[in-house]
C-alpha cells in the first residue's frame, strides 16, 4: 500500500528539500486590494491611487512587480529600495497577502498536492480550489486551477462532479504559483542583488499548465491576464513555450488564446466520434469535432515547433480500440501534434476502468507508427488524488446574489 501524508497547514514540517521558507499566514483582508495579479498598467492606475507622483509610477511599478514576482516578498518591508514612507503608504492601502493552505498532502511518488484557501469576494464566502506540484527529472510541472468547480460535466473527471462555483481571479491563478514557488523554496534568496537574471536552469517549477480544476476558456480575461504576468521577463519569467493552457473545445475562444496569450495549447479530446464526445465531453454537443479541429487547424503560431498536445484518456471498451486509434490519426492528418495518451485515474464512483496496459501500449504503436509522438502518460499522485481527472475540492455552490458579487466587485 502507498503510504499518504496529510499535512495540515497549521503544523507542518520543514519540507525535504532545503532549509524552506514557512508560508506566510492567512490573514482574512476582508476588501483590502491586493497588488498580486494586476497587470503593469492596472498597478500602475493603483500606484496613482496611493498617492504616487505621475513621473515615479513606472519605476515604482517595475520595482513592485520585481519584488512580488521575483523575489517572492509578502511584506512592504522588504522592499528596501522603496522609501520607508512609501512603503507603509501601501502597506496601509495594499496587500500581497497570500491563500492560505489548508492540507498538503505529498504522494510516494514526489507529487505535492495543495488544498488552498481563498478569501471571500465581495458579499461571497471563502472557497478552495486544488493545485498540483509534479517533479520530474529536469522538470518541474505545476497544475494549475482555474475555476472552483466546474461546468462542463465531463463523466471520466472528478472535478466535473462539483458543481461550479465561481471563476478564479487573476490573483488567485497567479498565487497558486507563487505559493508553490514558496514551498518549495523556488525564489532567490533576499540577499541575491537587485538586477539579477532570472535563472534559466535548476527552477523546481519550470513549467506550468491550466489543467486543474475548472475549464480555463470560461475564464479567459483572468487566466490571460495570470499567465502573461507568470511569462513577463522581469518577474516569474517562465517562457511561453513552457506554458500550456487547456481546454476541453471552447472553439470561439482559441484563436483569442493564440493571439492575445500565446502560450501552448492543449485538446481534452479523448474520443474521435461525435455520439461518443458528446457523452464524455458534453460541450461536444455545441462545439463538435469538425469545428475543434477546424479552429485547432488555424490556431496562431502553430508549427512543428510549436505543436497542439492532444489530451486522450484511455477507458477500457470505451475508446481504447485500435479502430479509433487509426481514426484519431485520421483526424488529425495535417496538424502539427502530440498525442498525450492518459491511464484513466480512478475516483469514487466513477463509472469507468482504465485500459489494460497492453492495449494503450498497441493503441501507442497505430499512433507512433503515423508519426506522431505519443508518449503515455505516467500516473503521479494517484496515492493522493493529485492525478489528471481526480482533482475537486469541498465548496459549495455560490447563490446566484453572491457571483454577481463577485463579479462586480
Amino acid at each position: 500500500m502507498q503510504r499518504l501524508r496529510v499535512l495540515e497547514a497549521s503544523a507542518m514540517p520543514a519540507l525535504p528539500l532545503t532549509d524552506l521558507p514557512p508560508a506566510p499566514p492567512f490573514e482574512a483582508t476582508g476588501e483590502t486590494p491586493s497588488l498580486v495579479g494586476l497587470t503593469r498598467a492596472a498597478l500602475g492606475d493603483a500606484l496613482q491611487s496611493a498617492g504616487v507622483p505621475e513621473r515615479q509610477i513606472r519605476m515604482r511599478a517595475s520595482q513592485i512587480w520585481h519584488w512580488l514576482y521575483f523575489r517572492g516578498v509578502t511584506d512592504f518591508a522588504a522592499m528596501t529600495n522603496m522609501s520607508k514612507a512609501l512603503r507603509g503608504a501601501l502597506a496601509e492601502r495594499f496587500t500581497l497577502t497570500r491563500p492560505e493552505i489548508v492540507t498538503e498532502q505529498i504522494s510516494e511518488d514526489g507529487t505535492r498536492k495543495w488544498l488552498l484557501r481563498f478569501p471571500p469576494r465581495g458579499a461571497g464566502r471563502p472557497v478552495e480550489a486544488e493545485t498540483v506540484y509534479i517533479p520530474e527529472e529536469g522538470r518541474g510541472t505545476l497544475c494549475v486551477s482555474s475555476q472552483v468547480g466546474c461546468s462542463l460535466t465531463c463523466t471520466f473527471c472528478h472535478t466535473g462532479t462539483q458543481r461550479m462555483v465561481r471563476n478564479l481571479t487573476a490573483e488567485e491563478i497567479v498565487a497558486q504559483i507563487l505559493v508553490a514557488r514558496d514551498r518549495l523554496g523556488d525564489f532567490p534568496d533576499i540577499a541575491t542583488p537587485q538586477g539579477a537574471v532570472v535563472p534559466s536552469e535548476g527552477r523546481l517549477v519550470s513549467n506550468v499548465v491550466m489543467m486543474g480544476m475548472g475549464e480555463p476558456l470560461y475564464n479567459f480575461d483572468n487566466v490571460k491576464d495570470a499567465l502573461l504576468i507568470a511569462a513577463d521577463g522581469e518577474g516569474i519569467a517562465l517562457s511561453k513555450r513552457r506554458i500550456t493552457l487547456s481546454t476541453s473545445g471552447i472553439v470561439p475562444m482559441i484563436p483569442r488564446t493564440g493571439a492575445e496569450m500565446g502560450v501552448m495549447l492543449a485538446i481534452s479530446l479523448h474520443a474521435v466520434r461525435d455520439d461518443l464526445r458528446d457523452e464524455l465531453v458534453p460541450i461536444n454537443k455545441k462545439w463538435p469535432l469538425a469545428e475543434l479541429l477546424e479552429a485547432c487547424r488555424a490556431y496562431p503560431g502553430l508549427s512543428n515547433a510549436r505543436r497542439i498536445t492532444f489530451e486522450y484518456v484511455m477507458l477500457k471498451g470505451v475508446n481504447d480500440s485500435l479502430a479509433e486509434a487509426k481514426e484519431l490519426v485520421r483526424l488529425l492528418k495535417g496538424i502539427p501534434a502530440k498525442i498525450n495518451l492518459i491511464p484513466f485515474n480512478p475516483w469514487p464512483g466513477a463509472r469507468y476502468e482504465c485500459s489494460e496496459w497492453e492495449r494503450i501500449e498497441a493503441f501507442a504503436d497505430v499512433v507512433n507508427r503515423a508519426g506522431y509522438a505519443s508518449p503515455i502518460r505516467t500516473p503521479r499522485g494517484r496515492d493522493i488524488f493529485a492525478a489528471c481527472g481526480q482533482l475537486k475540492s469541498a465548496s459549495e455552490r455560490v447563490r446566484k446574489r453572491e457571483r454577481e458579487a463577485v463579479a462586480a466587485s
